[in-house]
């Protein structure tokens, strides 16, 4: 029996996998995956492995590291994608300068297929995407 959905979805993620919850009733999906289902409050799930791969809707740049394990990253670009099992999620965008003016040059190539990838740090394992 899960004790810590918390504790279950970064163990998952330093395995490299992204593990979700699909809803018993209304099938919908959630990630991370919480206690009930985010869609209908059904309480009733089952782990759902996502594939990780999506489609970059768009991004923005993070001059200053919002926590200390991201310094030496800052500034980087941060994605927002929609995973091809529908899921959005947000996470650091890897392989791309995470300036203003590199940002504004990939607009106009947008939308473009990403992968997840787990960037490891010294306390958390976190999400990121880098482009396919």
């Amino acid at each position: 029996m899960t004790t810590s959905l918390v504790r279950d979805y970064y163990e998952a993620l330093a395995e490299g996998r992204l593990v979700a919850h699909r809803c018993n009733d209304c099938r919908a999906i959630t990630f991370p995956a919480t206690t009930c289902c985010q869609s209908c409050g059904s309480y009733a799930a089952t782990d759902l492995e996502l594939s990780g791969r999506g489609t970059l809707l768009f991004a923005s740049h993070n001059l200053a590291a919002c926590h200390p394990r991201f310094v030496p990253y800052a500034p980087y670009a941060y994605a927002h994608v929609i995973l091809e099992e529908g899921v959005t999620v947000q996470g650091m965008l890897q392989g791309v300068d995470g300036t203003p003016e590199a940002i504004a040059e990939l607009y106009p190539r947008l939308p473009l297929p990403v992968v997840a990838e787990v960037l490891p740090t010294d306390d958390l394992p976190v999400l990121t995407f880098r482009l396919a």
